[in-house]
């Protein structure tokens, strides 16, 4: 049989590598940083730049997207061309998909703290980035499907199966979330707005974890593990199983971020049911890849990376557990908006995505310099470090949720809360938040060692480049496959199209009838657009990442209607684009707070929490009384509110920037009989003016209704 001579490409590996390991370093850094935010405030460093609001969302995209990531791609890279037995379709391709994904990155880590944003978790980046990212992933789809054709081994390895799912599923959830409508280069507004903008954030949110944060990984891990343990996969059959079932019901599951919200409760119902069925498929895939050790514990005891590899997939078990748990109702009335979403989290960030990530680097490197790791013994040290740092992280954050939980729900004897400041609850978990922070230096500094050890290992030896391999070429198809599914693993285009159709079935059933459907989102006569001004603050509040720690949706609890007043409505929720409620409570929900507290206590707030609230943790803002509010744009974002169906009239968004005035004079009218002066055209007004506003089209209902009685 003639072999056909070709050669691999390490150095996009090598890349790929390399930028894994920097940005891991500056994205726990500044995880690290956000940790410290949220025990000691002077840590934000009293600058407009580095609040927690702005800083968070850059430490999320640089762990999420610049770490794993780039670790995706470094996996990627190497294991496809070897189980396809080709190189990589072009070069220029994957020096286009490196350089653009780091761009990519360098403007989402300097756009985010300048206050462009668009809220929408793990997709903040404003539109030109997303338009950015959707080119780059173009061309890594691209790259990925010439190479598939272009291969020499005929059918398709499961690791390709999962790289398959994570690019067209990604692709989907990526363009849906992104519909934008652009106002400046820097700003846009969501088509969808309200319920709807929920439906789909989550939908994109929860299968964003689902789809870059693991089925890539899965992937990693069919290939790795074997190669790690020396030992095949443990079943085929049971792979087959893992991957069409997981790619199937997980896309359903994102309803259960929004229980005992406004979202309708068929939806909800529906994520609750997929939500636990998701156990079964994931952990086959766990078990999968733990039985696929069998007989090779002696190696897992000598060799770091396996346990680095244990520990990943031990932590993908109690996620993809906790998971399902979490979307029970009983568990969510809960654990909802507490640290418990923190901890859940970062088990599987830290445990699964980061101890993968670890143990393919010390796989990888060696082989890429042809060279033994520099040190095991530093290796043994990082995985003993981490783990630690793990269990100092998750633990203290699940005890603070339950405290939380417990503290928020709990009444006295008379029936009223106990602890009906909400503020009593932050300052009783600042230890666990302590706890949680050593945790995060500890595993940091795993990292730095890790780094330590490569460097020294990627001197001692030199990068292969270009590895060279020989294979033979593509075998003819044979007609008489044993099974349907090995017949559909030599045909990549149809596995695609199949892959595409189970994807997308759970999103087109979810959220067609939530767009349709007008009983699933009632209208409420009472609830208008938002006034210029306070257009102009709620856009201020989204800026500053208000969102990041104040929820803003009221479920129907006793403990919380007795807390923030009545429960939250589909209807008030139509002019809100983004949708804000939010997905954890740091401090108190803002629902029901337009009324609540005079203007001077508000302005007092912002200036200074503690002058109102001693002993909070939320940062000063004082640049909004100092900076002046760019009113250049306010006409163009009204008229794009009305393009997408805000019934402002013409008048109104001519008459606006007046109007703005006449509010803003007022606000400063009554500050000014409070001994506050300040100039009507200063950002905190129009701040003041938005948190003013809010639940309050619904109160003037119910009092309407009182006073008729």
């Amino acid at each position: 049989m003639q072999l056909e001579q070709f050669n691999y490409d390490n150095k996009i590996v090598r890349n790929f590598g390399i930028a894994t390991i920097i940005w891991g370093l500056v994205g726990m850094s500044i995880g690290l940083l956000v940790a410290t935010q949220l025990i000691w405030p002077q840590m934000n460093f009293l600058t407009q730049y580095t609040t927690f609001g702005r800083v968070r969302p850059v430490h999320t995209n640089a762990v999420i997207f610049a770490f794993v990531g780039n670790g995706i791609f470094m996996g990627v890279y190497y294991s496809l061309q070897r189980v396809l037995k080709a190189r990589m379709f072009s070069d220029l391709l994957s020096k286009i998909h490196f350089w653009g994904w780091q761009l990519v990155i360098v403007a989402s880590a300097i756009s985010l703290p300048m206050g462009f944003t668009s809220s929408h978790e793990y997709a903040e980046m404003e539109w030109p980035i997303d338009i950015a990212i959707t080119l780059i992933w173009v061309v890594f789809g691209i790259n990925m499907f010439g190479t598939i054709i272009k291969r020499r081994e005929r059918h398709m390895y499961v690791a390709v199966w999962f790289y398959i799912a994570t690019f067209v599923t990604v692709a989907v959830l990526h363009i849906v979330n992104s519909i934008q409508l652009p106002v400046t280069f820097w700003k846009s507004y969501y088509v969808y707005a309200g319920v709807q903008d929920a439906l789909v954030q989550w939908w994109y949110g929860h299968n964003a974890v689902a789809f870059f944060l693991t089925t890539p990984y899965l992937g990693m891990m069919y290939y790795f593990l074997p190669k790690m343990a020396n030992r095949p996969v443990y079943s085929y059959k049971l792979s087959i199983l893992h991957f069409w079932s997981l790619i199937f019901i997980y896309i359903w599951a994102g309803p259960h971020h929004l229980l005992y919200t406004s979202l309708p409760t068929w939806v909800q119902s529906l994520g609750v049911v997929f939500s636990i069925m998701l156990i079964a498929p994931s952990w086959g895939g766990m078990i999968n890849g733990l039985l696929t050790l069998r007989g090779a514990w002696d190696k897992v005891r000598t060799e770091p990376m396996l346990k680095f590899m244990v520990v990943a997939l031990t932590c993908y078990g109690m996620a993809t557990f906790e998971g399902p748990m979490l979307s029970l109702k009983q568990v969510n009335a809960i654990a909802h908006f507490t640290d418990w979403i923190v901890a859940h989290v970062h088990v599987g960030a830290l445990g699964w995505n980061g101890f993968m990530t670890f143990a393919i680097l010390y796989y990888l490197i060696p082989r890429l310099y042809k060279t033994e790791l520099y040190s095991k013994k530093l290796a043994n040290t990082h995985f003993w470090i981490g783990t630690l740092g793990i269990l100092f992280y998750a633990i203290p954050m699940y005890w603070a949720a339950v405290v939380q939980g417990l503290m928020w729900k709990e009444f006295t004897p008379e029936g009223v809360l106990k602890y009906p400041n909400f503020l009593a609850t932050t300052l009783e978990i600042i230890p666990m938040h302590m706890m949680r922070a050593i945790g995060g230096a500890l595993y940091l500094a795993g990292v730095i060692i890790m780094t330590f050890n490569l460097i020294k290992t990627m001197r001692a030896g030199k990068l292969q480049a270009n590895e060279p391999a020989e294979a033979p070429a593509l075998k003819p198809l044979v007609s008489s496959e044993p099974t349907t599914h090995r017949r559909l693993e030599r045909k990549p285009i149809l596995f695609m199209v199949l892959a595409l159709i189970a994807i997308l079935i759970g999103g087109i059933v979810e959220m067609i009838p939530t767009f349709t459907v007008s009983s699933n989102v009632p209208k409420i006569a009472s609830v208008k657009p938002y006034t210029p001004l306070e257009i102009q603050g709620r856009d201020l509040y989204i800026r500053e990442g208000c969102v990041n720690c104040h929820s803003q949706t009221v479920r129907p609890f006793r403990s919380e209607t007795s807390r923030y007043g009545e429960y939250s409505k589909a209807g008030e929720f139509v002019y809100d684009r983004p949708f804000l409620w939010g997905s954890k409570r740091t401090g108190p929900d803002l629902h029901r707070v337009g009324g609540k507290y005079p203007n001077k206590w508000h302005f007092d707030h912002l200036l200074d929490p503690t002058i109102t609230s001693p002993g909070s943790i939320m940062p000063a803002y004082p640049w909004l009384i100092e900076q002046e509010l760019d009113n250049s744009t306010l006409e163009a974002k009204l008229n794009a509110m009305r393009v997408l169906g805000v019934p402002y009239t013409q008048e109104e968004i001519a008459q606006a920037l007046k109007h703005a005035q006449k509010q803003a004079e007022e606000i400063v009218k009554d500050l000014a009989a409070n001994q506050v002066e300040v100039r009507s055209d200063r950002e905190i007004i129009a701040m003041v003016a938005y948190l003013q506003r809010l639940g309050k089209d619904i109160k003037a209902t119910a009092e309407k209704k009182t006073e008729n009685n």
